[in-house]
């Protein structure tokens, strides 16, 4: 593989390329990077129902601010049994089916090289999903520039990309416990309960599923605010789920 040392050179190596675009910190910072360096970078974002509503939104209103054309590609996953049974193995069965897909949407437009927002921080043990990158010869090139995620933040600060301190956030699907099945019924009511706590104040939670119930996991400095709210939480979110728990265990 061909590494650069920065973005600027990776881009003028690379001046053609199709960017797997989430609409988050990472890979609004690699498309505001290709368009600043003068390649053509044409992001494609993969719509499926493991998407909340609101990442397209956000990911449309970015490409509008850099002005650039945001292609969709709609992938009804849980019509592929072998993922939405949830085994062990499903965030590599899932990228490996959604990249799969954006190469073929990517190859017909005449791009043959596509590239992902994965950055120096992600851990390879820790993002099963990059093995299937790998088997795909997907370009990271924050990764490959050494540039990790507190990089990142900092320079699309400094670029005023309005991502720059945006929450992490991984797909719906990682609320569910491996081994159960993912619905669409459930991953909606996850979608809208994590938009009702977001309405109260909270910002980088996770609703996950405990058998019926939701588990809620909030950062250390949002669990007063839980308590405070607490006959609010169980109003909103007894219309999904039967019974609702906080985990003390703080995300941060």
């Amino acid at each position: 593989m061909d590494y650069c040392l920065n973005l600027k050179d990776f881009f003028k190596r690379n001046n053609k390329v199709a960017l797997a675009y989430s609409g988050g910190t990472d890979s609004t910072f690699l498309l505001y990077a290709a368009k600043k360096y003068g390649a053509t970078c044409q992001p494609f974002y993969l719509k499926s129902s493991f998407q909340p509503a609101f990442e397209l939104k956000e990911a449309r209103e970015h490409c509008r601010f850099l002005a650039l054309k945001l292609k969709i590609i709609e992938i009804d996953i849980l019509l592929h049994k072998e993922i939405a049974v949830n085994p062990p193995e499903r965030c590599y069965l899932c990228k490996k089916l959604m990249f799969t897909s954006l190469l073929a949407a990517a190859k017909a437009e005449g791009f043959s090289l596509i590239i992902d927002g994965t950055n120096a921080s992600d851990k390879k043990d820790e993002r099963p999903g990059m093995r299937a990158l790998k088997e795909l010869n997907i370009r990271s090139p924050l990764k490959e520039c050494g540039l990790t995620k507190e990089k990142v933040r900092l320079y699309s600060k400094k670029m005023g990309l309005s991502t720059w301190n945006k929450p992490p956030y991984a797909c719906l699907a990682t609320r569910f416990p491996t081994g159960k099945v993912i619905t669409k019924e459930e991953l909606l009511a996850v979608e809208q309960g994590e938009a009702f706590l977001k309405s109260l104040g909270f910002t980088n939670l996770r609703l996950r599923l405990f058998h019926e119930a939701a588990r809620l996991q909030l950062p250390k400095k949002e669990l007063a605010l839980a308590i405070k709210n607490r006959e609010a939480i169980l109003s909103g979110l007894k219309e999904f789920f039967p019974a609702v728990l906080l985990d003390l265990e703080p995300r941060d």
